[in-house]
């Protein structure tokens, strides 16, 4: 990376640092203290890992399926986390179970297959909605 880009990246980071340290300072002026008690997993609720390769340039595709599994499945999980991998490797981990692996599976998976796998893990039962209808 040219050093001016790395000079802007470094700017817009302290930037952005200090505005998530101004919004904690305010919201613990308030006596809000919900952004201090956030743990990285919430106990006893599932963790799935998105392991993408970063010679590939899978991160969008990773970022959109992450942003997709935690819009539907919001507070049932704990975390959704992405892990920078290299070769060529696309997994997506459910509590340490490979439920979807590009070179097995062959290809990547297509969101409504994805959500489906989820929520058979997750809760069987759950319907949902017009993805389980086609």
């Amino acid at each position: 990376m040219a050093p001016a880009a790395c000079a802007l990246l470094s700017r817009r980071e302290a930037y952005a640092g200090r505005i998530v340290s101004e919004v904690g300072k305010a919201h613990a002026a308030e006596g809000d203290t919900a952004m201090s008690d956030v743990t990285p997993t919430d106990a006893g609720k599932p963790r799935i890992t998105i392991t993408y390769c970063t010679q590939c340039h899978w991160l969008l595709r990773a970022a959109w399926m992450a942003q997709e599994l935690l819009s539907t499945f919001s507070t049932d999980l704990g975390e959704v986390a992405l892990v920078p991998g290299a070769g060529g490797v696309f997994r997506i981990d459910y509590g340490g179970e490979v439920i979807w692996e590009r070179v097995r599976d062959e290809g990547f998976p297509d969101i409504k297959t994805l959500k489906q796998r989820v929520r058979d893990l997750l809760d069987p039962e759950r319907n949902l909605g017009h993805i389980d209808r086609h």
